[in-house]
């Protein structure tokens, strides 16, 4: 009878189709060619492309791209709004039914692990929402007693959490101590319970991640970096700053709008900016494979000879088969 029930409650779930893998890995192109032959739409999870006119930098989806295939919880912030890992998994547990209501299969693409787990592992985050003024409390003890203090004391409250957390990630530290003050309990907690996690997850997931050899991955992040400067990243970031937006916004926190902001205040060369952002991207395309060499659900694909997508296309979508007996767009 339990079995019964189970396997009836596992029909009822919504087919989802996510793609993973560190940054400039190719994840955009194979996801359009993907999109395109199931006709349906691209869900990013993306911590940076949330925010509005952060184009260029965060390699958000061009005019052209969209047309080939829409792509949803992009440009939901001003740069200056705090957007959390909480917000990001309403967002989308909202856009996936939406999705799936129309006929279409749900298909999550990004590179932020936290965003993507949040969403198919169903985390249990705690009931009250973020508090403004304790946010800028932190946030002002960051700029006058430094960082590095926050973080110790992050150490000490959480340690869990700390281990995850960059040193030099001000966002996550403060939203760390902000729901420990908040909530009475360590965020750590709260996200990665077993039975939140266990429980009433939602989806039938395919997941598949994209890695290549890491030189040619790096390689690839140095040829990205050089795009975005040839597009206009600088400009970018000069407009920015003439909208009145600063350094401290949140959506500035990101990876290479924060060392060229810091070019622009005179705190850094030209050059040392820019090569602090190839740095930067090295470092968090690691961090990226780290986090999703964790989870065992994912079918890895080696894509470093792979000059043609178009088999490894169809060999997704032949294997959504796997999560849905038919063509959700046929629905």
């Amino acid at each position: 009878m339990s079995d019964s029930s189970s396997d009836s409650k596992n029909e009822d779930r919504i087919p989802l189709l996510v793609l993973v893998g560190p940054t400039a890995v190719g994840k955009t192109a194979l996801a359009l060619k993907v999109a395109r032959r199931l006709r349906t739409d691209i869900i990013s999870a993306d911590s940076a492309q949330v925010y509005r006119g952060l184009d260029i930098g965060t390699a958000k989806p061009s005019p052209e791209e969209q047309n080939i295939a829409r792509h949803h919880l992009i440009d939901l912030v001003y740069p200056h709004q705090y957007f959390s890992v909480a917000d990001y998994q309403k967002f989308a547990y909202n856009k996936i039914a939406q999705l799936w209501d129309a006929g279409k299969l749900p298909f999550m693409v990004g590179g932020t692990g936290l965003y993507i787990s949040a969403v198919t592992k169903n985390y249990a985050f705690g009931q009250k929402g973020p508090s403004s003024d304790l946010r800028k409390t932190y946030e002002q003890l960051a700029s006058t007693e430094g960082l590095e203090k926050l973080y110790a004391r992050l150490k000490i409250i959480d340690p869990e959490a700390a281990s995850k957390i960059h040193p030099n990630d001000k966002k996550r530290i403060v939203r760390a101590l902000e729901v420990y003050t908040l909530e009475g309990k360590p965020i750590s907690k709260q996200v990665t319970n077993t039975e939140s996690r266990q429980q009433n997850i939602p989806y039938k997931t395919l997941i598949f991640g994209l890695d290549m050899n890491r030189e040619a991955l790096y390689e690839k992040i140095e040829q990205r970096v050089e795009m975005m400067f040839r597009q206009g990243f600088l400009d970018e970031v000069r407009n920015l700053s003439r909208q009145g937006y600063s350094a401290k916004d949140p959506g500035l926190e990101v990876l290479g709008y924060r060392q060229l902001f810091a070019y622009l205040e005179g705190k850094m060369g030209f050059e040392e900016a820019k090569e602090e952002i190839n740095k930067q991207t090295r470092n968090l395309a690691k961090r990226q494979l780290t986090w999703f060499r964790r989870d065992k659900a994912i079918e890895w694909i080696d894509i470093t000879e792979i000059k043609d997508f178009d088999n490894l296309t169809e060999n997704i979508c032949f294997k959504v088969k796997d999560i849905t007996p038919y063509r959700a767009n046929n629905k």
